[in-house]
């Protein structure tokens, strides 16, 4: 913690939905402070500031995001901060470049740049010292080059001419010559923790020390650089769809978000004559409330939990998207979209699902446990059985047997691989994410239903060992 009489203001946020911290620096002596790594929507930092009595003057992007839609943009737009990346970073629009090595004062508090790609070929860490003289840092705002238990993915660059094995070596060279040369007692604060695709082993802690880190985390064990690009690279999660339409955005002069602006209303007529016009149905209540009753061929994305991510995976920024559901949740939906970059969002409807009539109506079945484990024992020839899990998780977990592994972040991308001329029966851990991809199976035309409870249910109430296969080679 900060000492409240110190000149060091630091503030985390964690937006759990995402997985993503950023953070508000500031010297109480002056009244400056930067943000660094904000979330679009950015009316808590400039609240955060003004209860602090600070003016934010600087936007600190440790590296050109995929993960999300940063909102350098819009605290330029509402404070008049520079925005910065570090130099080695592309963009479209006027920035404030960091050369490695620069120190930013904001009076007493002092700010070091560190150049350390590996993620990206920009990415920067940002030191942070309570007095310039300090000979231990408060701490280092790490980004994605640094998690709580894991380093920062190197392979989403492999698409842009530089390979996972090129930016693996990088990252190397990053963690051992700059993270790691900064003394134990330094804390850990990184851009994101458990959850989040820009890792495989990310903790649920939101920081820690260089000390601790340099004891615990696998990837910075003693290891060759050879050892150290085999061991990162195996086993990454399947990126979201998504993450590529992002980092692209993020390098853009875009439009900035109101997140106060209200979302436009849609009466049933209205809905209805969007839905005939293409617009894509995006369905945000819990998976029984679809199940009983929804429009055809819309997806169910429900809003709790990670809800823009899940959008993300299988749905194409580009669509215009018309919401139903809670009415009164409506301009939420819409701003946790807009920080993935979804913005085109026509409009929401602005009574129940029923009321658009009952011949727009259908219904999903969902299987149980018991009866899924009866089809299974007559014989599975009668139809697919799809598990959208991560690979990660079928391999700590296992997977019903014989199902065919499809993790939902490849699933749209993957359509051909499942058969047209028979039923689906698809799976998650808990039912969420199999009703996600069964509503974009049933959309496509497929025959689909879910497994409700998903493989906690099997597990729990039909599985024996011997019963669960094994995970590790997708079908």
């Amino acid at each position: 913690m900060t000492n409240p009489t110190g000149p060091l203001v630091f503030v985390q946020f964690y937006l759990d939905c995402l997985s993503h911290a950023s953070y508000l620096v500031g010297d109480r002596t002056t009244g400056r402070a930067v943000v660094v790594d904000p979330q679009r929507d950015v009316n808590d930092y400039i609240a955060t500031a003004e209860r602090h009595s600070l003016t934010i003057e600087r936007v600190i992007e440790t590296h050109i995001h995929a993960d999300f839609l940063s909102g350098h943009l819009e605290l330029a737009e509402r404070t008049g901060a520079r925005i910065s990346y570090g130099s080695a970073g592309t963009l479209d629009f006027d920035t404030d470049p960091l050369d490695d090595g620069e120190h930013l004062s904001l009076g007493e508090v002092d700010l070091e740049i560190l150049h350390t790609p590996g993620h990206t070929l920009e990415s920067i860490c940002v030191v942070v010292r309570e007095h310039a003289g300090d000979a231990i840092p408060y701490g280092v705002l790490t980004g994605d080059t640094l998690f709580i238990g894991d380093v920062g993915r190197p392979d989403l660059l492999s698409a842009r001419g530089c390979s996972a094995e090129e930016m693996a070596r990088a990252l190397y060279h990053s963690t051992r010559e700059r993270l790691l040369t900064l003394p134990d007692d330094t804390r850990v604060y990184p851009a994101h923790g458990a959850g989040s695709a820009c890792g495989k082993n990310l903790s649920t802690e939101l920081s820690c020390t260089i000390g601790i880190q340099r004891r615990s985390n696998y990837a910075l064990a003693d290891m060759t650089e050879d050892e150290f690009v085999s061991v990162v690279n195996e086993g990454q999660p399947a990126a979201p769809a998504y993450f590529a339409f992002t980092s692209v955005r993020n390098r853009q002069a875009r439009p900035v978000l109101d997140e106060d602006t209200p979302i436009p209303s849609l009466t049933p007529d209205a809905f209805l004559e969007a839905r005939a016009g293409g617009a894509t149905i995006l369905d945000t209540r819990d998976p029984e409330s679809f199940a009983s009753a929804h429009v055809s061929g819309a997806v169910n994305v429900p809003l709790g939990g990670r809800f823009a991510e899940l959008v993300g995976e299988v749905l194409d920024a580009r669509d215009g998207i018309i919401l139903c559901g809670d009415p009164a949740t409506a301009r939420e939906a819409r701003n946790r979209l807009a920080r993935i970059g979804f913005d085109r969002v026509l409009g929401a409807l602005t009574t129940g699902v029923d009321a658009v009539g009952a011949e727009y109506l259908t219904a999903a079945v969902r299987v149980e446990a018991a009866a899924l484990a009866g089809q299974l024992a007559e014989g599975a020839d009668g139809f697919e059985l799809v598990d959208v899990r991560g690979l990660g998780e079928v391999r700590d977990n296992g997977t019903i047997p014989g199902a065919r592994l499809i993790p939902l972040p490849e699933l749209v991308a993957r359509l051909s691989e499942l058969p047209t001329d028979q039923p689906l029966t698809v799976f998650c851990a808990s039912g969420n994410r199999s009703s996600v991809a069964a509503s974009v199976l049933r959309a496509r035309g497929f025959d689909t239903t879910d497994l409700r409870g998903g493989f906690s249910a099997w597990h729990g109430e039909v599985a024996h060992p011997a019963d669960t296969a094994p995970g590790g080679v997708p079908a």
